[in-house]
């Protein structure tokens, strides 16, 4: 067994009208996005850096930029897609993401984000668990200025 622990926050990027908000791979259609190169999303972020703890591999600033700034793709998903094919047989039996910001708020989109994260990493949905915190305002996440995410993931 072995555990690995992933971070990744960006800040909203407010004058990007062109650009959306995307957690998990959802959509958040009434909030500006985070700021990056790629689509900024900092749980498929988290979740990458927290493969690559396992794995020894650095996917996200290696890889992921190569993807993106060479081949133009954007879309965080493939970045996460590659960082899974470094566990060489190993499976990922839980998930426990923790999401920091205080806009915009999560609890209702929590189901979704769950659903397409364990479609894409193979795992039952009843072993992706994901929670929210505003973190009562102490820090620029839950003072609105974008989004942290915590990850740590359990391999077999």
């Amino acid at each position: 067994m072995k555990v690995g622990i992933g971070q990744d926050s960006h800040r909203f990027d407010f004058f990007n009208k062109n650009k959306k908000l995307i957690l998990g791979g959802i959509i958040f259609e009434e909030f500006p996005a985070l700021a990056g190169n790629s689509d900024g999303d900092v749980v498929f972020h988290s979740i990458t850096n927290a493969i690559s703890g396992v794995t020894c591999v650095n996917i996200l600033g290696t890889v992921a930029d190569e993807l993106c700034l060479k081949e133009g793709i954007k879309d965080s998903k493939y970045y996460l897609l590659e960082a899974l094919k470094y566990l060489n047989g190993m499976k990922i039996v839980h998930i426990s993401i923790s999401i920091e910001c205080q806009t915009p708020k999560i609890s209702n989109r929590i189901e979704e984000m769950r659903a397409n994260i364990s479609e894409i990493l193979g795992t039952p949905k009843n072993c992706v668990g994901i929670t929210a915190t505003s973190g009562e305002g102490l820090t620029q996440f839950g003072q609105g200025q974008g989004i942290q995410v915590f990850c740590c993931v359990t391999v077999i």
